[in-house]
């Protein structure tokens, strides 16, 4: 069985992707003033780069849908940093755990 959408129909559920994206890109926001007010400093938690990948990934696929060059290059040169801090994120966690003195 294949259902048919109508045109108006699938326009929205584009722009209710756009918004779930947005919503990702500001609860990186979101986490990262928590986690700053917690600590009574400025703090950029782990969740905030897992934020911005998932938010990128989804404004990302929207502006594909658009058509969108200048949405497109953004997001995805945003995609490589967040992932690269991520990575970086992890092997000095790693390195934390091996090597102790010389993490620091």
């Amino acid at each position: 069985m294949c259902v048919s959408l109508s045109a108006d129909t699938v326009e929205k559920i584009w722009i209710g992707v756009g918004f779930f994206g947005q919503a990702m890109f500001f609860m990186r926001f979101f986490v990262q003033w928590l986690a700053s007010e917690k600590a009574q400093k400025s703090v950029m938690p782990v969740a905030f780069w897992y934020f911005s990948i998932a938010g990128a990934l989804i404004i990302l696929s929207y502006a594909i849908y658009r058509a969108d060059p200048v949405f497109i290059a953004g997001q995805s040169i945003g995609l490589l940093i967040y992932s690269r801090n991520l990575f970086l994120i992890r092997k000095n966690a790693i390195l934390e755990k091996t090597n102790p003195e010389q993490a620091a």
